[in-house]
């Protein structure tokens, strides 16, 4: 019996000292005799501020009289029972006087408190947590039972089990010999303190060659692995978030790179029509003035129509990616000056000033037109343009939040119908000006064709308005699905909406499924969709929406992406290409995170001194804009 005690008293002094040490490292203080050297205090208090990351105010650094180790200890005491830490029976003269039971009770305590009672798992915390957190990791493989702190562990496989299950690369649990209980032991020790890091707190002879290991030192030994590894999932996780982060700010980037090159070629073809108009000359014959005014009306429904057509479409897509922006609560967008929608509507307005300028020009060589109906034309004709253009103009300039956007849409879709009506007196004026061989029109630029495509355009415009400012609302509380999903769920429903009716029929939302690899049940669509009995046999975007969601989890939010760089970051204000690659960020997106991120211009750590530091702090301002959930307890911004 007194063998065993001296056993444990002997293994537990080592392992205890070892995690002393591990502790006190940061102050370049060591230990080597556990007894003795707490004995004046003095490394007592180191351990107590270093664990509680606070200061124990004044003591004898340097204790010569036996009063001042006691005040020392005292003073140390004083500070655990302070933190509501129990101590029972442990009087400042068992520490000063060396009474090695009583200090190995202190010292556990101490490891009870700062490094196993944070450990949860299931509800469980503390001893029960940590082993069940063991059993749920080493389930699956042969020849592993763990069932306590102690027999469970002689043959070494569990340990093997523990780094197979979260670090596959460094060892293979099916080639182990499983009759090799020193080997085995030895080759996790190692692999734990070279590959992980976790500090070489036990040897192989504590565990393998004792009846009943000591459990108070196995716990404290698997207690760096549970933190190890589960610091090494929340970073994995981490990388994860800033992986789907950067992938979703790709979209949003091709949608702004796709604006400003299609913003500059509209603005080009414009200039360069100015250009030719401008070097246009008349050689005097009619025929040449028929031939030019050809080529006039060929640019009206060929060029102009493209040019008009980009112009709602790019309008469009600006509101699109400022939406989008919003939704996400990043940073809005803002198009560089030469490439605004202000620089595009003065050059449009110079355009059809010089249309109009061409226009006259080949008039006044072709006089035998009737004035009459050519101004009774014009004048109906311009004011169903004006009409078009303010109706364009009030769908360009919507902003601001989704429902009141949608609310102004549907107005706008209200005032569509009195001008179908306007249109067919315009025609009907078209007709007698075709009647009487007008072929031009000094006081308008507008052709019949010209108003009907445009008015379809603003029919149009209005109706993908709609329908994106509803599956924007429909969007927007579908909080399971990440911002990617939700993209990718709406481009397959538009693929199929195939009469753009914002609705899927039973063929189509079957051809949906399968394209994003789902089966289709017919009698349980039936059932939850297509009310055939009452005349409805189609999906709603809202429902095609909320039927993925069943299909998938739920995300982090966008918030969490800075939150995520400091994780990957281990707290720092920098990260480095190791780091992102630790964290399992794909490669092609670390080489975009570190050409897009600013280079870390302050201090560094000892061990990234040599490796190149990346600023995500001002990297996620760019996008983060001034949120307040960017600010710490200090209110500086982080």
């Amino acid at each position: 019996m007194a063998l065993l005690e001296g056993q444990w008293v002997t293994v537990q002094q080592k392992t205890f000292t070892k995690w002393l040490n591990s502790k006190l490292k940061i102050r370049d203080v060591e230990i080597a005799d556990l007894v003795k050297d707490l004995s004046d205090g003095v490394i007592l208090i180191h351990l107590l501020e270093i664990l509680s990351n606070e200061s124990l105010g004044r003591y004898a650094a340097k204790p010569k009289l036996r009063v001042q180790r006691f005040e020392n200890v005292n003073k140390a005491l004083d500070f655990i029972k302070g933190r509501s830490i129990q101590l029972t029976n442990i009087g400042a003269e068992d520490v000063v006087d060396g009474n090695r039971k009583i200090i190995l009770g202190l010292i556990w305590t101490l490891i009870l408190r700062f490094t196993i009672s944070d450990i949860n798992e299931e509800g469980l915390s503390a001893k029960e947590g940590l082993l069940l957190w063991c059993q749920r990791k080493t389930a699956c493989y042969d020849g592993v039972d763990v069932r306590d702190f102690s027999t469970s562990w002689n043959d070494g496989l569990a340990f093997c089990a523990l780094l197979d299950i979260h670090r596959p690369d460094l060892i293979d649990y099916e080639t182990l010999d499983k009759n090799d209980h020193r080997g085995n032991m030895q080759l996790a020790f190692d692999i734990a303190s070279k590959e992980i890091g976790i500090p070489d707190l036990l040897d192989v002879e504590d565990v393998c060659d004792v009846a009943k290991p000591d459990e108070r030192s196995l716990m404290t030994y698997i207690a760096y692995w549970f933190h190890a590894f589960s610091q090494m999932e929340r970073v994995e996780n981490a990388g994860r978030r800033v992986e789907k982060f950067v992938t979703n700010m790709q979209g949003a980037w091709e949608m702004q790179n796709s604006f400003e090159r299609r913003m500059r070629e509209l603005l080009n073809n414009i200039a360069k029509q100015h250009k030719d108009w401008e070097e246009a000359e008349f050689d005097g014959t009619y025929a040449d003035a028929k031939h030019q005014l050809n080529q006039f009306t060929a640019y009206k429904r060929t060029s102009k129509r493209a040019w008009v057509a980009e112009k709602s479409e790019l309008v469009n897509l600006l509101g699109n990616i400022k939406t989008k922006l919003s939704t996400y609560r990043l940073r809005p967008y803002e198009p560089p000056a030469e490439l605004s929608l202000e620089a595009l509507d003065k050059a449009w307005v110079g355009l059809m000033h010089a249309e109009r300028e061409r226009s006259q020009i080949i008039n006044e060589a072709i006089r035998d037109i009737k004035n009459a109906l050519r101004r009774n034309f014009a004048d109906k004709a311009n004011d169903f343009a004006l009409a078009l253009h303010t109706l364009s103009a009030s769908i360009s300039g919507l902003e601001g939040d989704v429902e009141d956007q949608l609310r102004h849409t549907q107005r706008l879709s209200e005032n569509l119908q009195p001008l179908d009506e306007f249109l067919g007196i315009i025609e009907n004026i078209d007709q007698q000006c075709i009647e009487a061989n007008i072929e031009e029109n000094d006081f308008t630029t507008y052709t019949l064709d010209e108003l009907d495509y445009e008015l379809g355009l603003v029919k149009s415009s209005v109706s993908k308005k709609l329908a994106f400012l509803e599956n924007q609302m429909v969007a927007r509380n579908m909080t399971n699905l990440t911002p990617i999903q939700l993209e990718e769920f709406e481009s397959v429903f538009r693929h199929f909406d195939r009469d753009l009716s914002n609705s899927l029929h039973e063929l189509e939302f079957s051809a949906a499924l399968a394209s994003l690899g789902l089966v289709y049940d017919e009698d349980e669509m039936h059932d939850k969709f297509l009310d055939t009995s009452g005349g409805r046999s189609y999906v709603t975007f809202e429902q095609f929406i909320r039927f993925m969601v069943d299909e998938t989890e739920d995300q982090n939010t966008a918030e969490q992406v800075f939150e995520s760089f400091r994780e990957v970051a281990d707290g720092k204000p920098y990260v480095t290409e190791l780091d992102l690659r630790h964290s399992l960020v794909p490669d092609e997106l670390i080489e975009h995170l570190v050409s897009s991120m600013p280079e870390h211009k302050g201090p560094d750590m000892q061990e990234d001194r040599d490796l190149p530091k990346y600023d995500y702090i001002s990297f996620m301002e760019r996008y983060m804009g001034d949120d307040p959930s960017m600010n710490d307890a200090n209110g500086v911004n982080k």
